[in-house]
């Protein structure tokens, strides 16, 4: 397990052991991997293993039985962010205005995300962001509207992982599918007059955060996210209102072919 000096090592397992509660869909009464098991697969020593698992374990997400193992006590505090986050899917969906209040919530971590990670993110931190960067533009070559818009937020929730700060990736998982749900119809407003221009903005935006952490630039990183949100929000509003003024001309024209 490649290590940040500026975050403590059972801090990052903590990070490790709850995205695999995550991943692996673990509830309450599931075990997880023995200490032995977990120091294998980050490759370090059962003694910060041991930390974190004490510490989860005050935190009320693990328990304990002696000789049998450590547990999933409630999952749900580990998917809090999604439960509280669900409603707001309803109302996006009857509302897609509402997409602006998601820009804004978006604004607020990912600034605060990119600099974070460009601070902290480790070697692997780095590759999966490529990696998801690399996904996203093959998928735009494709021209797949719905694996771009998935491999976009994907690339953004990469960048929450890499800033090490357990809180904000949570509520960074938590938004993904309002994110990714919010990202496929602001590309779809976005490449609705100018497809392939648009791709090339976006995919160079990208590339400048990807970047800007890659070099360790955390102030950069911040401006970068700031200025591609900036785009997103102009453009899906350039479009909203091209849309507004194509209904009005057809119900003119209408209008005047009334006898």
């Amino acid at each position: 397990m490649t290590t940040n000096p500026k975050t403590r090592l059972s801090d990052q397992i903590i990070e490790k052991i709850i995205q695999l509660i995550q991943e692996e869909k673990l509830q309450p009464g599931d075990r997880i991997p023995s200490e032995r098991q977990l120091a294998e697969q980050l490759e370090v020593s059962r003694v910060p293993i041991r930390e974190a698992l004490r510490t989860l374990s005050s935190q009320g997400v693990l328990f304990t039985r002696q000789g049998g193992g450590t547990f999933v006590q409630k999952s749900d505090l580990i998917n809090w962010p999604a439960q509280a986050i669900a409603p707001l899917e309803q109302l996006l969906s009857q509302d897609p205005l509402y997409r602006y209040d998601v820009l804004e919530a978006r604004r607020a971590l990912e600034a605060s995300t990119v600099w974070h990670a460009a601070i902290r993110a480790t070697e692997a931190d780095k590759k999966r962001i490529r990696q998801c960067f690399d996904i996203m533009v093959e998928h735009q070559k494709n021209q797949d509207a719905e694996l771009s818009a998935r491999a976009d937020a994907q690339f953004h929730l990469a960048i929450a992982q890499a800033s090490h700060n357990v809180v904000l990736l949570q509520i960074m998982n938590g938004l993904f599918q309002l994110v990714f749900s919010t990202v496929k119809e602001n590309r779809r407003a976005m490449f609705e007059f100018d497809n392939a221009r648009e791709v090339e903005v976006l995919t160079q935006q990208h590339e400048a955060v990807m970047n800007a952490i890659l070099e360790g630039n955390a102030d950069l990183a911040r401006e970068q996210i700031n200025k591609h949100l900036d785009h997103v929000q102009a453009k899906v509003r350039q479009s909203e209102e091209n849309n507004a003024r194509e209904q009005r001309l057809s119900r003119f024209n209408h209008q005047l072919l009334q006898p």
